[in-house]
């Protein structure tokens, strides 16, 4: 890390332990910084609904010929309205973006009414932002009739075009639960239909750079503005398979050093925040061991709960944060591997985790809980398959060990806790392996009779390329418990609950390295309350 970005750094944590992270504190008067240019450039966008409140987002950027890093803390208009002429005004008040956090700015609006959309806007100078959409989610104990959520992750800019984002934004949405590979950390020597700026990402400029390149798409702003997201990441947002405190994978070709990772991971953790419309809490834990973020990184407690009224309690989970790293890979490389577990004595060691000891403890207080019990469908997001894929055709085993494959006995923990406390209804929603899998949660893989536990519906990406379907009917022989699967074409999902059922359709489009190109529903699939079994629809 360069000397600017820690300097930068630590008087952000500096501003942490102060207690004066991005909050929107009432200034007396606007600022009068002069722009040669639009500072909206990358759009608006909304988060962390609640019933009662909802994170608005926007980050200022400035010409290229001032330098940012100097520039004082600029006022920030924000107002929140009924109507987007707004002409029913909700709120306002002016936040301070600064440097130390790339001029963002997180509003964490409060005191909203439950269950009702809302349009807000940002102005500075002369400027007013794009238009933003956002809602509140229902009272916990409200009865609610429907909620239409989108499951999206992966969007490499260098392998297409996010078209599939402004075909979402006709999807009529309450949400989007997006889960992870929000941004690639690659430099463009693997480019094949546009190239990012800028090489490896490894510096705190890096990230936002790279960043605010993803965030300059226009159909992807769109859909920022158009519903809350819920956020949750992976691997890419820091470096490819990395695991916890441990570096990823190293090309040849990669200039970064692994004893340099945890400065490196925090200030990929920095833009990230910088980046999303995520709560100032989220930066707030583990204060006291900031002292020594050289060596223990700053955390960002990502994983939470939510109500939809009572038909979904919807919890996103981190499952890169804090898990150990993999196991059995040749040579002791880092990074994710093909491994024969019964060439593996410590792939089943119970210590092992994938979401850390207090992850684990608090999902599974989460569970104790009625709303686990009460609510008609259980969501849990996060950020890869959850069931177990077997890539060997035949006898034996072939299992990929940066997936929860590679933390088996983390995951018999998990869906022990599901059973233990009666969860009802859970649906696992997934991304990072850029496939279609539809399938069914199984207590006991080794068992083809063990019952389901819930069932999984896990994503393909927005662009990231796949291997395509030339052994798919043969992989799905080998692992009866899912239902469909497909590794060619890209896109989303839309999962539709209603107190009766669920309804999860498949959207893809035709070519991603086309700009316009056509969408269409790839699969549809139903789920009745009470039944965990997948009815092709």
């Amino acid at each position: 890390m360069n000397r600017l970005d820690d300097h930068l750094r630590r008087d952000f944590l500096r501003r942490l332990s102060a207690g004066a992270t991005a909050l929107c504190l009432p200034q007396k008067s606007w600022s009068q910084t002069r722009f040669s240019r639009d500072p909206f450039g990358l759009g608006v966008a909304s988060g962390a609904p609640t019933a009662y409140s909802v994170v608005l987002w926007t980050r200022l950027l400035f010409s290229p010929a001032l330098d940012a890093h100097t520039m004082p803390p600029v006022d920030v208009r924000w107002e929140i309205a009924h109507d987007e002429k707004f002409a029913h005004l909700v709120q306002s008040g002016i936040a301070s973006a600064s440097a130390t956090l790339a001029h963002s700015v997180h509003v964490e609006v409060q005191g909203l009414e439950a269950d009702r959309w809302y349009f807000y806007r940002f102005r500075v100078a002369d400027y007013l932002s794009p238009l933003g959409r956002t809602r509140t989610f229902p009272k916990p104990e409200a009865k609610v009739s429907q909620l239409r959520l989108a499951y999206a992750s992966c969007q490499k800019w260098e392998d297409g075009y996010f078209t599939a984002w402004r075909h979402m934004k006709e999807e009529r949405l309450d949400a989007v639960m997006f889960l992870g590979d929000y941004i690639y950390e690659y430099p463009a020597f693997n480019s094949k239909v546009r190239t990012p700026s800028g090489g490896w990402v490894l510096t705190l400029d890096d990230y936002r750079q790279r960043y605010a390149l993803y965030k300059s798409d226009t159909d992807l702003q769109a859909m920022h503005a158009n519903c809350p997201w819920l956020m949750t990441w992976d691997d890419h947002e820091v470096q490819n398979d990395y695991a916890g405190t441990q570096a990823g994978f190293s090309s040849a070709s990669d200039p970064s050093d692994p004893a340099d990772f945890m400065s490196r991971r925090a200030a990929a953790y920095q833009a990230y925040y910088e980046h999303m419309p995520i709560r100032a809490a989220t930066l707030k834990q583990g204060l006291a061991s900031l002292v020594a973020a050289e060596k223990t990184g700053v955390e960002m407690r990502l994983y939470s709960q939510v109500q939809f009224g009572q038909l979904a309690s919807l919890y996103l989970l981190d499952a890169r944060q804090y898990r150990d790293p993999q196991v059995c890979n040749k040579a002791e490389a880092r990074g994710s591997n093909m491994v024969n577990p019964a060439q593996c004595d410590i792939w089943h060691d119970p210590k092992r985790t994938l979401l850390g000891q207090a992850q684990e403890q608090w999902l599974a207080a989460e569970f104790s809980g009625n709303f686990a019990k009460t609510s008609d469908w259980n969501v849990l997001g996060q950020s890869t398959l959850f069931g177990q894929r077997d890539f060997k055709i035949g006898p034996g085993q072939t299992l990929w060990n940066d997936g929860w494959d590679g933390y088996a006995a983390a995951r018999t923990r998990l869906t022990d806790a599901l059973q233990k406390h009666t969860v009802s209804n859970p649906v696992f929603l997934g991304g990072d392996v850029h496939e279609n899998w539809v399938g069914h949660i199984k207590a006991n893989y080794a068992d083809p009779a063990s019952a389901p536990v819930g069932v999984e519906f896990c994503g393909t990406s927005i662009t990231s390329r796949s291997g395509g379907n030339s052994k798919l009917t043969e992989r799905l022989a080998e692992n009866p418990h899912f239902v469909f699967a497909d590794a060619q074409r890209k896109g989303y999902g839309v999962v539709e609950f209603t107190p009766r059922q669920l309804t999860t359709t498949l959207r893809v489009v035709d070519d991603v390295t086309l700009k316009h190109t056509r969408i269409e529903t790839l699969a549809s699939f139903h789920v009745q309350n009470g039944v965990p079994l997948i009815e092709r629809g």
